[in-house]
């Protein structure tokens, strides 16, 4: 994921904020905002076959700056929704995995929504493990939302 990315991954992100199960944000940052939260080791597109049309994009952060969590990050990933259904997602995650592993990264985590439950068939199907659920955890468009916390151990480092 470069820059020349940009507007078509901030567009794939305003359509999952404006579906409403994807994220607390009810705005896309700016690509700035963007690009410095995300590892630049660790963020993908995938593309179509001309590689013009962003199809998806999967970007990890860290979790905390303490040594302690070098280790963890925690991703996103987004799918056009034209392209939802064609294993865009599944693809990056796969891509993501190999790349913190190779990094040494030994954890990956997310947070989906529960009503989500095509994230988190695939997050399963991935290999990820829920750790819980974070009742109310936070506001979104004035009422509480509770959050499925999702982890994915490395077998390759732990």
């Amino acid at each position: 994921m470069t820059a020349n990315h940009a507007q078509q991954v901030l567009a794939i992100y305003q359509a999952g904020i404006d579906e409403g199960n994807a994220t607390f944000e009810t705005r896309t940052p700016g690509w700035a905002a963007f690009d410095t939260a995300k590892l630049p080791e660790h963020r993908f597109v995938a593309t179509d076959s001309s590689r013009e049309q962003v199809l998806g994009w999967i970007a990890a952060s860290r979790v905390s700056d303490r040594c302690a969590y070098s280790g963890v990050v925690e991703h996103s990933v987004y799918v056009h929704p034209a392209a939802r259904g064609q294993g865009v997602a599944r693809a990056l995650l796969g891509v993501l995995i190999s790349s913190t592993e190779a990094a040494g990264i030994w954890t990956i985590q997310s947070g989906v929504f529960p009503e989500n439950t095509a994230s988190l068939a695939l997050h399963q199907r991935a290999g990820f493990r829920v750790i819980g659920t974070r009742e109310h955890i936070g506001l979104h468009h004035g009422r509480w939302r509770d959050v499925v916390l999702l982890e994915r151990r490395s077998r390759a480092i732990t």
